[in-house]
């Protein structure tokens, strides 16, 4: 099985700024979005520490590097996943621990919704509310689970999955990167079929359009997927481009894809605005310089 993928990124109409990050490594076959929150611009330092330090800590683990396990172990998943999950709380760590050293980094954090697709196996894992779709037969279907106050109230029955889309409280999240020392991530494994596209987004798009306007962009732009997370992205905006908004695009082909690659992994490369190719290490020199 081979990936190959896009992504688009975009501020929105009524955001001054993009705290949005995402990093799109099909070489390591990992695909990640971030949403950062938090005031004076430490929710674009939230995300674009998520995605850095997620693909840093891949990187080095799949061309072989020694490299530590951050947390317990789960022994129902496999040791790319549970790597995964390493590098999410090592990336959790890492916030929460500069949201200490900085007054203006206060309470921030942000979602991270990440694939990591080794050979037919795919792993899906997240934090928050940023979501992930996969299109499967001419049907779409959420893949994760929004951990939500309003995802809570409907699991409950207290309202229905329409009114929640309406509330006041639908943007309430329950769970983050970087809030507390430690985070509960959802995880699972599953085999991927030749022509499924999933689609990793933050709620600047899920929160604007319904699930079959979503599919019905993705069947019309099915040939280009550049092309699909522009049409994903100017939709979200027609509709009020009310937040920033972040869409990747990964389709499973036919064919064996590239090997990780061994000996010293490449820097991070995250994308989203102000983004740039610097290393974990950069990242954490400008957090702390003051």
């Amino acid at each position: 099985m081979q990936y190959a993928a896009a992504a688009k990124t975009d501020v929105g109409r009524k955001r001054q700024g993009n705290e949005d990050s995402f990093c799109l490594a099909p070489e390591l076959g990992l695909f990640v979005v971030a949403d950062g929150m938090g005031g004076h611009a430490a929710g674009e330092v939230a995300s674009h520490l998520a995605v850095e330090t997620m693909h840093e800590w891949m990187a080095k683990y799949l061309a072989g590097d020694p490299v530590a396990v951050v947390g317990p172990e789960d022994p129902g998943c496999s040791a790319e996943a549970n790597f995964l999950l390493s590098s999410i709380r090592l990336a959790n760590r890492l916030i929460f621990d500069a949201a200490k050293e900085r007054r203006d980094y206060q309470g921030m954090g942000t979602t991270v919704v990440a694939v990591l697709a080794v050979g037919e196996r795919l792993t899906f894992a997240h934090v928050g509310d940023s979501r992930i779709y996969r299109v499967r037969g001419g049907a779409i279907e959420q893949v994760s689970r929004d951990h939500s106050f309003v995802q809570q109230q409907v699991d409950k029955g207290i309202i229905t999955p329409e009114e929640a889309q309406e509330s006041q409280y639908r943007h309430m999240i329950t769970r983050a990167l970087g809030l507390k020392e430690s985070v509960e991530i959802d995880v699972a494994e599953q085999p991927a079929q030749v022509g499924d596209i999933l689609l990793l987004c933050s709620d600047g798009l899920s929160d604007l359009l319904e699930d079959d306007e979503i599919l019905a962009i993705l069947q019309e732009r099915a040939g280009d997927m550049e092309q699909a997370c522009q049409s994903l992205v100017e939709r979200a905006n027609f509709k009020g481009g009310d937040d920033n908004v972040t869409v990747m695009l990964v389709r499973a082909d036919a064919g064996e894809g590239p090997r990780p690659r061994r000996g010293r992994p490449p820097q991070a490369a995250p994308r989203g605005a102000g983004s740039s190719r610097r290393g974990l290490l950069g990242w954490l020199s400008r957090i702390f310089r003051g």
